[in-house]
């Protein structure tokens, strides 16, 4: 059985005190690499495998990573219509994208056989997290497979729980982390950077990073002794045709020309049209030689031309950076683009933000709804709903381009995501706003960091729209350029410098510290120095940033839009959640059409009520109160008589809940007929004086009148509930000569019965 199963090949290694498990040869033996990989009882399955051929009129590396999502894993029937995963979920899109990053980079420069990978998820313990699990699958996959590849590469968690940093920490005590920082990363040196954070300085951030690289040791160790052990030979792959002499050539013809329009057209349009124009003479030029010339095999290659001119240019810009300090719009280094931020710039919308740098203009739209209108997640995180999104679109217009609009792309996913954690920290709780929160970013124009531009204009948008936002929040995208031992490190890239540079390096947060950072690197070898410095930068951008913002709305408006809901959350004793509810939701629902407001409850009590007004929401806040609320001896309520019976009155005190008033305790002196002093349908203040175990509860009007204590109510009305005499009322001391007759003197005016003097204050 053992022969037919294959045979099964077992590794290990130590990842923050916990050992990583990979296997392989049992599972998918046709495919060009295939393992698993658990911890704990979370387990991730990846395949990897390459193409022989290469498509017609491929001119890039198309690699393809896929992180399927199965609710199996965790015991779990998808609950859509058909009970079937369907397409991929957000966070299954963003697991996808923070695999591929680094592995990516690790491939020939100029391969163009099609590589897919595939991971699956086959159990997920609900405690050990599977996206860096995911990379090191990945990576372990390819490491064994006879794909070309310049790997290993490893990933790692580091939380930060009470000031201490936490290798690779599960779910549950990630709950309690003000750090969420994920990295990836070869022997040498980290690759990629994903993190949220809740305001962590630079400097602590550096040493998360460097305790992240080293954490990663010995994963990268036990991959590469897989690959030595069980590897497969590496096939040859096709790559990008080149020819040094085509190269040289094209060289001699542009880079003086080049060189000119890089240093005196600093202008992007007016930069972007010269370089097009020069490239398209250079291969007008190359076709006409083609034609002259009969014989194929003496023709060059107009696709290899393209190729050495764009490289040419890329050497020229990089160069200008390098060695002169200039970029190619005319900054230094450090300086920013100029800056613009604007609010409230659409109406009826509950709050927008519109903010501008350089040629980048990003507007958000802020809209508040109620609990229900939260995200329900339907994935394997034990995370089942989400009241804070953030989502960004990149409309094709944004960079002058014309393309059909077909929904969102993995790109604008994960830019998505990246301003959803910059901001998430500083949304405050909902026990302070109750809000489910919904943040659109509309790029407008877009040349360079439009996912930290939408950091900029969300803050806006959630100033304006009178959410009380911890602090305001603001990014800036970075960039290097390293030629030998010269290193530029930027802010405020451009698109050219994000498409030409060595590392994209993305910094959002407040002025107390980071609260997202996302990283990617082309390069190994960037010192703890280079970070420090980029760190440094990035905070005197947003420093500068911020300032121009807080221009705009120095602080969250007052008041809310008057288009959004209003609304109140009150907490329950969940025991008494039915009463709210009533049978068949028939109470609820009452509430609800009646008053014109929207009512959620959560399993723990907590309450929402949203509505149009807040004359509204506080008359159902009372109705929900009033069911929930406990009879309590000494409290004085208005009720609504209901029944009378000839020993006394029953009053409805509270929503659904009525108790008795004995005549004897019905007024300030001696009733003969009820109906001389009630009539139902009368409204009166009546006093509580007994709760009985049962339930059913004693009132006094009497105690209201008088302004007795509920110590004095309890000692007076010592009666049973049902009819008969009503007996002696007792010794009244002063208060006797009050009670006799007709109750005449300065209380005859009360005996109509809704009012009464207001309780002593005692």
């Amino acid at each position: 059985m053992s022969d037919i199963m294959g045979v099964n090949h077992r590794y290990s290694a130590t990842l923050g005190g916990e050992e990583i498990v990979v296997e392989t040869g049992k599972l998918a033996e046709q495919a060009g690499g295939a393992v698993t990989v658990q911890v704990g009882q979370t387990m991730i399955f990846a395949v990897t495998t390459m193409s022989k051929s290469v498509r017609e009129g491929i001119d890039f590396f198309p690699l393809s990573v896929d992180y399927e999502e199965k609710l199996y894993a965790a015991g779990r029937i998808p609950g859509s219509y058909f009970r079937r995963e369907g397409k991929p979920s957000e966070g299954a899109i963003l697991t996808s994208r923070v695999i591929d990053r680094p592995l990516r980079p690790l491939f020939p420069k100029d391969m163009l056989n099609e590589v897919q990978i595939i991971l699956t998820a086959f159990s997920h313990d609900q405690e050990h997290q599977i996206d860096t699990l995911g990379i090191i699958a990945a990576s372990a996959a390819l490491m064994i497979s006879d794909i070309p590849w310049h790997g290993p590469v490893a990933a790692v968690r580091i939380g930060m729980i009470a000031g201490e940093l936490i290798v690779n920490p599960t779910i549950s005590q990630m709950e309690g982390s003000t750090l969420d920082l994920r990295v990836a990363g070869t022997r040498d040196a980290i690759n990629m950077v994903e993190c949220a954070a809740k305001e962590i300085d630079e400097e602590t951030m550096i040493e998360a990073l460097n305790l992240a690289h080293r954490s990663l040791q010995d994963v990268l160790a036990m991959q590469q002794q897989m690959a030595d052990a069980i590897g497969k030979p590496k096939q040859d792959f096709i790559g990008l045709p080149w020819d040094d002499a085509i190269y040289e050539a094209v060289a001699g013809q542009t880079r003086d020309a080049l060189r000119d329009i890089i240093i005196n057209k600093t202008e992007r349009t007016e930069r972007s049209d010269a370089v097009e124009e020069l490239k398209n003479n250079l291969i007008a030029e190359y076709e006409a030689r083609n034609a002259a010339t009969e014989d194929p095999a003496a023709q060059v290659s107009l696709r290899i031309v393209r190729d050495a001119y764009e490289k040419i240019y890329k050497e020229e810009v990089r160069r200008r950076i390098v060695s002169d300090g200039v970029r190619p719009d005319g900054r230094d280094y450090v300086t920013i683009r100029p800056l613009a931020a604007e609010v409230g710039v659409i109406p009826r919308v509950h709050g927008s933000g519109l903010f501008k740098r350089g040629q980048t203009q990003v507007l958000t739209v802020a809209t508040l709804g109620t609990p229900r209108d939260s995200q329900i997640l339907d994935t394997l995180s034990p995370e089942e709903n989400k009241r804070f999104l953030h989502h960004y679109n990149f409309p094709p217009y944004s960079t002058g381009e014309v393309s059909p609009l077909r929904g969102p792309k993995r790109r604008e996913i994960g830019h998505g995501a990246l301003a959803e954690a910059a901001l998430r920290s500083m949304i405050p709780d909902e026990s302070v706003f109750p809000y489910t929160i919904r943040l659109v970013s509309e790029v407008l124009s877009s040349n360079g960091s439009t996912s930290m531009g939408s950091v900029c204009g969300s803050t806006l948008s959630l100033m304006d729209a009178g959410v009380p936002i911890i602090r305001p929040v603001a990014g800036i995208a970075m960039g290097l350029i390293k030629e030998g031992d010269a290193v530029a490190v930027l802010t405020d890239i451009q698109g050219l410098e994000d498409h030409l540079g060595d590392m994209d390096f993305k910094v959002a947060g407040t002025t107390n510290g980071i609260t997202a950072l996302q990283m990617d690197i082309k390069i190994t070898g960037v010192s703890d120095e280079v970070m420090a410095q980029a760190l440094a930068q990035a905070r005197h951008a947003r420093l500068q940033i911020l300032e121009v913002m807080l221009q705009a709305l120095p602080e969250h408006r007052a008041a809310l839009s008057d288009y959004a809901p209003r609304m109140i959350s009150i907490k329950i004793d969940p025991d008494k959640i039915g009463s709210v509810i009533g049978p068949g939701g028939k109470t609820i629902r009452g509430i609800q059409e009646r008053i014109n407001v929207k009512i959620d409850i959560e399993d723990d009590g907590t309450v929402f009520v949203a509505g149009a007004d807040a004359e509204s929401v506080n008359a159902a806040v009372e109705e929900v109160r009033g069911l929930t609320e406990d009879a309590e001896v000494g409290r004085i309520y208005t009720g609504k008589v209901v029944r009378i019976e000839p020993y006394g009155v029953f009053v409805e005190f509270l929503p659904g809940r009525d108790g008795m008033v004995h005549i004897s305790q019905l007024a300030d002196f001696r009733v003969e007929s009820i109906e001389d002093v009630v009539n139902i349908g009368d409204e009166i203040m009546v006093m509580v004086t007994d709760v009985s175990p049962d339930g059913k509860v004693r009132l006094s009007r009497q105690a209201v009148l008088e302004g007795w204590t509920a110590e004095e109510a309890r000692q007076r009305d010592r009666r049973p509930s049902g009819g008969g005499d009503r007996g002696d009322r007792g010794d009244r001391g002063g208060n006797g000569s009050r009670r006799s007759g007709s109750g005449g003197g300065d209380r005859g005016g009360r005996r109509g019965g809704g009012g009464g003097r207001p309780p002593r204050d005692d």
